[in-house]
């Protein structure tokens, strides 16, 4: 990884964590998350403890901690969700901190809570910095009386009863969100007003299912926008800084798919404005760790605008890309940060060099509407070179099940220019190799060399409005064939039966005639 926990820098942090009040951290997650928190703690010195579910067992995480504890629950999702039972977990095997990653438990104030009360250090932001900024609606009336941009909006807690006729005072189109919502679930696109009121009730319904909590609001749908998200960095001495910004446009079912920085529609002028709004943010909330401020941005009549989405008060997935043009380990700051560590250096001290873009390998199907995928990993060979790095959670000989999320990698690439890392991720997704269960990695080469792609020109409706790019491209009927053949002769009972002598001839023995 080209991050600094290479040089003196991170000698300098590894020394001084020896006077951390922890020396041991409990990783509450799985995957390539698990493994890449991991790699920091273990080179700053520290002892990593990994849990995991019977189904994790062979993850390369399990085998590269320095002890693996198993969780149990009803299904494997559950066991990463059971706060109490992780909270023991770290108490019994001696760890003094616990990092949730991201998702599962990373954003839950409740078990924040717990850690704290147990004596631990959590590797996140306070509790109430989860809570004021988890929930949508607080969050955006925060962010509204410090006097930073949110689009025009009705929110269903102000007057429940006109919620409905303030909706349609916002104006058309309107996106409506669960106010407890994230990664898209629950979202609605209303363009006409008499779908409004079934939207509505199908947005509660999904909010209630998804999250317990079926409150909604509402806010005027920018047409076609780009999502613009600003990585932050608060510690406990009261010092935010930002680390610029990432653009996540590229996406399917309101999920990211695609990640770079820096973007390639903002200007100097504009990427200072979207970057000191977040910093300032995060510095109004007392933030402290690391989050993300989220904002859609558009051009409206032809000047730029942006408005709060919502804060992440966690490590993003896409975070790596960030890392790459600034050459901070976010992990390191993050434990430091839970240490009681300054951050030690200001805004100005922060630069950026070069281009990053960031894959996500899922194991999905593009051509049958992302549908995802199952079975098992038969060979894995992944990229190496300069300014190629992987993030991955899996390893040969394992299985790719639907118990949980279906990304299984992350390929991150880095370029002198935006062109220069799109001709180098074209070649390292070409050199992905990953046998025994369909992956999306050619659909994101037929991303790359989209046109419009390729000079930049894309939105959060970007893949719904070029259907081609998921479609997988026929093949000749000589071609297939072929294919067929050599994929039926390289299978083991195929080729064994080929090669079997039938018993009629056997019997004939060294005979000739």
């Amino acid at each position: 990884m080209t991050i600094d926990n290479a040089g003196n820098a991170f000698a300098q942090v590894r020394e001084r964590a020896r006077r951390w009040p922890f020396g041991r951290v409990l990783i509450a997650n799985r995957g390539e998350i698990a493994l890449r928190i991991l790699r920091t703690v273990q080179a700053l010195g520290l002892e990593g403890v990994v849990v995991y579910h019977a189904a994790d067992r062979h993850a390369p995480a399990v085998h590269a901690a320095n002890q693996a504890v198993q969780i149990t629950g009803a299904t494997p999702v559950a066991a990463y969700l059971d706060a109490d039972q992780i909270v023991r977990a770290a108490l019994d095997s001696g760890a003094g901190a616990i990092h949730p990653g991201y998702g599962f438990l990373s954003e839950n104030a409740g078990f924040a809570r717990k850690v704290a009360a147990a004596g631990l250090a959590f590797v996140g932001p306070l509790p109430e910095q989860i809570e004021l900024m988890g929930d949508k609606v607080r969050a955006r009336a925060f962010v509204a009386a410090g006097g930073f941009p949110v689009a025009p909006s009705a929110i269903e807690d102000d007057d429940p009863a006109s919620f409905a006729q303030r909706a349609l005072a916002v104006g058309f189109p309107l996106l409506i969100k669960p106010a407890a919502g994230g990664g898209g679930k629950g979202m609605r696109i209303v363009r006409q007003a008499e779908a409004l009121a079934r939207e509505i009730e199908r947005a509660r319904s999904e909010g209630q299912r998804y999250f317990g909590d079926g409150r909604l609001y509402v806010e005027r749908y920018v047409e076609n926008p780009r999502h613009i998200e600003v990585q932050v960095l608060g510690d406990a001495h009261g010092n935010v800084v930002h680390l610029f910004e990432r653009e996540c446009s590229v996406q399917r079912r309101f999920q990211k798919i695609v990640e770079e920085t820096p973007s390639p529609a903002l200007d100097a002028a504009t990427r200072a404005r979207i970057c000191d709004a977040a910093a300032g943010i995060a510095r109004k909330a007392g933030y402290r760790n690391a989050g993300t401020v989220e904002f859609i941005f558009g051009t409206g009549s032809g000047d730029p605008v942006f408005y709060f989405l919502e804060m992440n008060t966690r490590l993003q997935v896409e975070h790596p890309v960030t890392e790459q043009i600034t050459g901070k380990d976010l992990v390191l700051e993050q434990l430091r940060v839970a240490a009681g560590e300054p951050l030690g250096y200001s805004q100005a001290q922060i630069s950026a060099r070069g281009h990053a873009i960031e894959f996500r390998i899922y194991a999905e199907d593009p051509a049958r509407g992302y549908t995802p995928t199952t079975g098992p990993v038969l060979a894995l060979r992944l990229p190496e070179g300069e300014g190629v790095r992987v993030d991955s959670g899996i390893a040969q000989g394992q299985d790719v099940t639907a118990a949980f999320d279906p990304m299984l990698a992350k390929l991150i690439v880095t370029g002198a220019d935006r062109a220069g890392a799109i001709a180098r991720a074209d070649r390292a997704l070409a050199e992905f190799v990953l046998l025994g269960c369909k992956t999306n990695t050619g659909f994101l080469r037929r991303l790359l060399g989209h046109p419009a792609f390729v000079a930049g020109e894309i939105h959060t409706g970007f893949l719904d409005a070029h259907p081609e790019i998921a479609a997988e491209p026929e093949l000749p009927p000589d071609t297939l064939h072929k294919l067929l053949a050599a994929a039926a002769l390289s299978t083991r009972p195929l080729r064994d039966g080929a090669d079997a002598v039938p018993d009629l001839h056997a019997a004939i023995g060294d005979w000739s005639n």
